[in-house]
């Protein structure tokens, strides 16, 4: 499928011009801006700033820099202001950007597929340790992120990363974000399809483009081939989702309007099979109806979800197949639920091949440069090349012969990246936080980093699978409404009626098997001092009097609010 101009009155189908101002889609003939962000998107192509960041303001300084470049555009180059140091939670929705603004940035470095080199993975340690104060994040989206870039250093940060293939391009804003991928496509034995081939042309006929480079908001995509369900297909805007079909054989049912944030929705099958050469334009079919018809009144309803939900996956399929692809996709079957509980290929799996990969798990997605670059010599030293990132925040190493496993494995470990972690650290996922997000009004990491440990301390028998997911706010980065434990951070009162940090506590979400959001108890919020009493008496009580072979999400639908509390 042929890119469409970036000029919205030319590339929207023609329609009659409403009086009514409607949700601001340029297929209906609204193409007034209607709020500040549109309108910085009409005056400047977000791409664009890059040149005035290499030719202005890595040459004169952060104070040089435009207010619109600098908490908009910029993202457009994975490029966001971090917090200021010193301010609490209180403070985070009263204060205005400026105030909030450090004069350091968080950098994204984009990973399609959680595809890395060991070369890349070292390079992105040294940018790491010179420019970033060692910090390095794995996002569950599969990227790596740094903080404390000075914008003085961020041309020679994306010199380095384009040497060896990498890049920040389009790795945040209004835009079609990072494309995740199962981590161990290509390679793993019960693989129905490898997505890898449609991942690579997606990203060269899409990323950089400017005929889609102004959405009305982020755009999330998950393509994966595996059984296991791996890149949580049910919460991105679209998903290609590995199926066989009993006529054509395997290619992937397609999902769209899936989402998380303050209101979550899971994703809906268009019921459409699509055969592997065919995802790239069905992609930019379903990416060409949200820049066409998404709304852009209001940044709140400026997610595919809410067309979608409007919609309903009927009419969207027929516009998609009328007025963008110009043909009818073919019918086929929904994925079968995964027969395993942990998706992140955490351990020692045989390739199909004969190798092995290995999978394991950094605390909350925590490293740092130096660890990153010995991840890479330990990979290399044990004969690989490949490593990947996955979208639960572990990282995985790929061909290592049989010989060579248990060297590795000790390797890891000696680094604290275990390949046999306990449920708690297997299952903990945990956002930026306060430290460097401005939107946050809790820290994350440590606390999280910190539970784990009194968890292992305290239930050293428990080993049912577990996930506990602690968000800084309610924006759901680290996807607390489909964890088993969701902990969206808030202020609270502790018992001396003093405001401290603290939790709201979701409970019994799921994706892959029964996905679906966890349930919220009237009233109940734990400071986070009291988290690791609250999380031990909960999951003792699951122990306790949960049925034979039944999950947490299950036994939590079920019981009553005190055993909840």
């Amino acid at each position: 499928m042929a890119a469409t101009p970036p000029n919205p009155a030319a590339s929207a189908p023609r329609r009659k011009v409403s009086r009514h101002r409607g949700e601001g889609q340029w297929a209906a003939g609204h193409f007034t801006p209607l709020n500040g962000n549109e309108q910085f998107k009409k005056d400047d192509d977000g791409l664009n700033v890059r040149t005035r960041i290499e030719t202005i303001y890595a040459k004169r300084g952060f104070d040089s820099i435009d207010p619109n470049d600098l908490r908009g555009r910029m993202r457009w180059w994975g490029l966001y202001t971090q917090r200021r140091p010193g301010i609490d939670g209180g403070k985070t929705a009263i204060l205005e950007p400026e105030e909030l603004d450090d004069s350091y940035f968080m950098l994204r470095v984009r990973i399609d597929g959680g595809r890395l080199t060991t070369r890349q993975l070292r390079v992105i340690g040294e940018i790491s340790q010179e420019f970033a104060r060692g910090t390095a994040d794995i996002t569950d989206r599969q990227n790596v992120q740094l903080h404390w870039i000075r914008i003085e250093d961020v041309p020679e940060i994306w010199n380095r990363l384009e040497a060896v293939g990498l890049s920040t391009t389009e790795a945040c804003g209004d835009t079609p974000r990072v494309i995740i991928g199962s981590p161990v496509a290509g390679i793993a034995e019960d693989e129905i399809i490898d997505g890898t081939p449609a991942i690579e042309e997606i990203h060269r006929r899409v990323i950089g483009n400017p005929a889609f480079s102004n959405l009305p908001r982020k755009f999330k995509t998950a393509i994966s081939g595996s059984p296991l369900l791996d890149v949580a297909h049910e919460i991105n805007d679209v998903a290609f989702v590995g199926v066989e079909h009993p006529e054509h054989g395997p290619g992937f049912d397609l999902w769209v309007g899936g989402g998380l944030s303050t209101n979550p929705k899971i994703g809906q099958r268009l019921g459409a099979w699509v055969p592997l050469d065919e995802v790239p334009d069905v992609f930019e079919g379903v990416l060409s109806i949200f820049r066409d018809y998404g709304y852009r009144r209001l940044r709140t309803r400026a997610r595919l979800k809410f067309l979608v939900a409007d919609w309903g996956a009927e009419k969207f399929r027929r516009v998609l197949e009328d007025e963008y692809l110009k043909r009818q996709l073919t019918d086929g079957p929904a994925p079968a639920q995964p027969v395993e509980r942990w998706r992140d290929h955490v351990g020692v799996h045989r390739q199909r091949d004969g190798r092995f990969y290995v999978g394991f798990a950094p605390r909350v997605g925590r490293v740092d440069g130096a660890t990153l670059a010995k991840i890479a010599d330990l990979a290399e030293a044990h004969g690989s090349g490949r490593v990947r990132t996955t979208v639960e925040q572990k990282m995985i190493v790929l061909d290592v012969t049989e010989e060579q496993v248990d060297s590795l494995v000790a390797g890891l470990e000696s680094l604290d990246l275990t390949v046999r972690p306990s449920p708690f650290r297997r299952g903990t996922m945990a956002c930026t936080g306060i430290e460097y997000c401005k939107l946050a009004i809790v820290e994350t990491k440590a606390r999280g980093s910190a539970l784990i440990d009194e968890l292992e301390r305290r239930l050293p028998d428990f080993d049912e699978p577990i996930t506990i997911n602690l968000n800084g706010c309610p924006n759901a980065c680290a996807r607390i409404q489909v964890a088993d434990i969701g902990l969206k951070g808030q202020l609270v009162l502790d018992a001396d009626g003093n405001q401290v940090e603290g939790f709201q506590v979701h409970l019994g979400g799921a994706l892959g098997l029964e996905a679906g959001f966890g349930r919220k108890v009237r009233g109940l919020k734990v400071t986070s001092a009291e988290l690791p009493d609250y999380v031990e008496r909960v999951l003792k009580r699951f122990a306790a009097e949960r049925e034979d072979g039944e999950r947490f999400a299950a036994w939590a639908a079920r019981a009553d609010e005190e055993a909840l509390s």
